[in-house]
């Protein structure tokens, strides 16, 4: 299937999508990727590539605490940044991920089409409900593109994200 036509699934006339459909399109394949990406993080690494650093670890803790933060606001209007401690292991961390994963996917596609036209308040300020959408998945691919640079000088292996990579030639 090509890319353009994979997001165009659940259009109504196979040509045209609207926002929400397509956005959601795009957040559960990121979704996929971001999954295979903190997977591959080694238990126990605390490699950062400079003091001032996060260790992935706390990177992929960050990504789920922002997915589920997104969900929230995009409910309630409000955005709030009430992390909760991170778990002890990395296998807990990718474990949750995978889990909220499907459950945030589904609070999305269920959120009423009034709320993605909406605006919520992100620490002060109102923000276009489906602006904010768009921009946190930018954010977490944005993260994850900082955990796959780390993976290598762990010793992991890259998974392919956009297309092969040396450790994952196309297949």
């Amino acid at each position: 299937m090509k890319c353009r036509q994979y997001y165009k699934q659940g259009s109504n006339d196979g040509e045209n999508v609207d926002e929400k459909t397509l956005f959601m399109n795009f957040w559960n394949q990121e979704a996929k990727t971001t999954s295979k990406v903190l997977s591959r993080i080694p238990e126990g690494s605390d490699y950062k590539p400079d003091p001032a650093s996060r260790t992935a670890k706390d990177i992929a803790w960050q990504v789920v605490c922002e997915e589920k933060m997104l969900a929230e606001a995009m409910e309630n209007g409000k955005a709030d940044w009430n992390p909760p401690a991170m778990p002890a292991t990395m296998k807990e961390v990718a474990d949750e991920y995978d889990r909220q994963s499907k459950e945030i996917s589904e609070r999305f596609m269920n959120l009423p089409q009034e709320r993605w036209d909406g605006e919520i308040e992100f620490f002060g300020h109102k923000r276009s409900t489906s602006s904010m959408a768009w921009s946190f998945l930018f954010d977490i691919i944005h993260h994850r593109g900082q955990i796959s640079t780390y993976l290598r000088p762990m010793g992991a292996k890259v998974p392919q994200i956009y297309g092969p990579s040396h450790d994952e030639p196309m297949m």
